[in-house]
């Protein structure tokens, strides 16, 4: 009798052991969708795919990227916020999460919808103007602003984007009134300010830097704590004057809330894992980027502290979506 308790009892154990099995063991069991917010091309688009190709690797099962572009961001997201709460259906988060709350009633909770995974990199700005503007130093741009208030023009990719709040931001850092011109891309922009239609732009080091190099455009300063390895001769905002500035894109990985904690600590091992390898080290390199390695929870309290960083810009500015 003794004898058939203990087997009952081993059996029981190894029951308990089977349906309590952390569910990365067998993750992933069928293919895994990364969805890219925004349309082909950018760097968002990018990073997505970059990620893909690792895991396709790493796992062994297919991983696509997948773009839902829309609202900003907001069609994407609302999409995976929605999917089964098992790793299958991942996004592509970045600072867009950040400022869609303060633009759009959103279909979507920005802090309670989504677990964070680990974020990926950050992509510094650069502020430059067309070369008939006659300054050379940010603190000579700023002293031309508010000498001529509201007649300097500035162009960015669209409102509410990274290159329109990164110069509200200046804006607001620095006391100077200019006028947005908004244009459907960075790359519009880019060349009306190259046209001296519009006199500035703070955009993306790896969008600009060709144009600064070859002449076409005057770099004032990049946004980031340190200098650009793509554009080294440039100081950084601290080193022009201007103290207290920071502003440049960010993307990472998060997944539907409610995904189970041993899922997202495999992902966040393979995001590490792919930051490492030369391939993607040399894509960081090409765009102006750096890697940026903080895990699950810094995640999440990084991105907490985006919201309400650009949410402040967002009012202040009396920025409205269009």
């Amino acid at each position: 009798m003794n004898c058939m308790i203990a087997r009952l009892i081993v059996v029981a154990g190894l029951m308990l052991a089977l349906t309590t099995a952390s569910p990365a063991q067998d993750y992933p069991t069928k293919q895994v969708r990364i969805v890219v917010p925004f349309a082909p091309g950018g760097l968002n688009d990018l990073v997505g795919r970059a990620i893909a190709t690792h895991l396709t690797d790493r796992f062994g099962r297919q991983v696509i990227a997948e773009n839902r572009a829309g609202a900003g961001g907001v069609v994407g997201t609302e999409l995976v916020a929605n999917s089964p709460k098992d790793g299958h259906v991942l996004l592509i988060v970045s600072i867009a999460h950040a400022v869609n709350p303060w633009l759009y009633k959103l279909p979507y909770d920005p802090k309670k919808s989504l677990a964070p995974i680990a974020s990926v990199l950050s992509s510094e700005n650069v502020l430059a103007v067309n070369n008939e503007v006659p300054v050379k130093t940010v603190k000579e741009f700023i002293a031309l602003a508010k000498k001529k208030p509201g007649e300097i023009k500035y162009a960015s990719g669209g409102v509410g984007g990274s290159l329109h709040l990164a110069m509200e931001l200046f804006k607001v850092t620095v006391g100077i009134n200019l006028v947005h011109i908004p244009f459907k891309g960075a790359g519009p922009g880019v060349i009306d300010v190259i046209g001296g239609h519009t006199q500035a732009i703070n955009g993306t080091i790896s969008t600009l830097s060709p144009h600064i190099r070859s002449g076409k455009l005057r770099a004032l300063a990049v946004t980031g704590s340190k200098r650009s390895a793509a554009l080294p001769g440039v100081p950084t905002f601290a080193e022009a004057g201007v103290s207290g500035y920071s502003a440049g894109n960010w993307i990472g990985l998060a997944a539907p809330a409610g995904t189970p904690a041993s899922v997202i600590a495999k992902l966040q091992s393979e995001i590490v894992a792919m930051q490492k390898a030369p391939a993607f080290e040399k894509m960081l390199r090409d765009h102006g980027s750096d890697a940026l390695r903080l895990n699950a929870a810094e995640f999440g309290a990084f991105m907490d502290k985006e919201l309400a960083k650009w949410g402040r810009v967002v009012k202040e500015a009396g920025i409205k979506a269009q």
